[in-house]
């Protein structure tokens, strides 16, 4: 009983916290970026999660999204088909929580919000199950972008186990390309360990993925996180990085501080020490095909929409928009 108490109080602060940023964001309609001949730019969905818990409040917040002058928005298949209270226990702990929106209508919500679906966050036992089953609703979507994330419970560490996972992303993503729709492998930071003297295990699925199969969605936060050469990682990808996973990382605390030492977390575009300008000049030249901001928690006001339009201003002077 006293579980279910806290569960149904704390569905009640949260129920109040979302109302309260919504509100304060009810009137904005105004666009502040033109997005009429440029790279497209999107949001991941998990920045929104904790704001859809009805239909409504995931519209205005689709529209709030528009209204900053993205153009589209990356979905997660486990966001938008109902989760288990276990998975979003798991994802609420971890930072980055889906809130409560896999029962709402998202082809509904796409259209009316004017946003477009840049790629669908899979995973790859369900394009190894059914490969057909996955590229249909990507394209029901309008997207021929499917992505992955990193696998969970896999050895990283381990140079065989990283060679058969190239050779599995190779399936599935010749899988894929039969139905029309191309596969991306989205990094963090565990694939960064060193699984030779010289390479890791993130230098393993570059060199022994093949192109034709496979690219990926480079996470260049995760890269910097991870202690490695973010600009060299973004060149040897050259064009096989085919969407922009951004983010800032730094200091963001008013001081003074009981000591020197900050520890770094996820911030606001300009608002961290990532050199995105040199970052941005890379990934355009090498032709990538769109950006997407996610930041999973620590936002200004602890507010992702007001996140969400920091940001968005940022992107507008660093792709040099009117």
């Amino acid at each position: 009983m006293g579980m279910l108490i806290f569960i149904a109080g704390y569905k009640t602060y949260k129920t109040h916290q979302v109302n309260k940023i919504l509100k304060a964001h009810d009137k904005e309609v105004v666009s502040t970026i033109t997005n009429a001949e440029h790279i497209p730019t999107a949001v991941q969905q998990i920045m929104i999660g904790s704001l859809c818990n009805n239909y409504d409040n995931a519209l205005q917040t689709l529209q709030n999204i528009k209204a900053a002058g993205y153009d589209a928005i990356e979905l997660n298949d486990f966001m938008i088909h109902k989760s288990s209270l276990l998975v979003k226990l798991m994802t609420q702990f971890s930072g980055m929580p889906i809130g409560d929106g896999g029962g709402l209508d998202w082809h509904k919500l796409i259209a009316e919000s004017g946003l477009k679906v840049i790629s669908l966050h899979s995973n790859l036992s369900s394009i190894e199950n059914d490969a057909k089953a996955v590229a249909d609703e990507a394209k029901s979507f309008g997207t021929n972008t499917v992505v992955i994330t990193g696998m969970y419970r896999f050895d990283y560490s381990d140079l065989g186990e990283v060679t058969k996972l190239a050779q599995r992303l190779n399936a599935a993503g010749k899988a894929l390309l039969d139905e029309g729709v191309q596969l991306l492998y989205h990094n963090h930071n565990c694939e960064l360990q060193k699984v030779t003297s010289t390479k890791t295990a993130y230098d393993i699925l570059i060199e022994e993925t093949n192109p034709e199969y496979i690219n990926f969605e480079f996470d260049s936060y995760w890269i910097a996180d991870g202690g490695a050469n973010v600009y060299a990682l973004m060149e040897k990808l050259g064009d096989r990085m085919k969407l922009w996973h951004i983010n800032d990382r730094g200091c963001t605390k008013s001081g003074p501080y009981m000591t020197p030492i900050l520890t770094e977390d996820a911030t606001e575009l300009g608002s961290g020490n990532i050199d995105l300008d040199t970052l941005t000049s890379i990934a355009l030249a090498n032709g990538v095909e769109g950006i997407i901001l996610e930041t999973h928690k620590n936002w200004i006001d602890n507010d992702p929409i007001r996140s969400i339009q920091i940001s968005a201003d940022y992107l507008r002077n660093m792709l040099n928009l009117k």
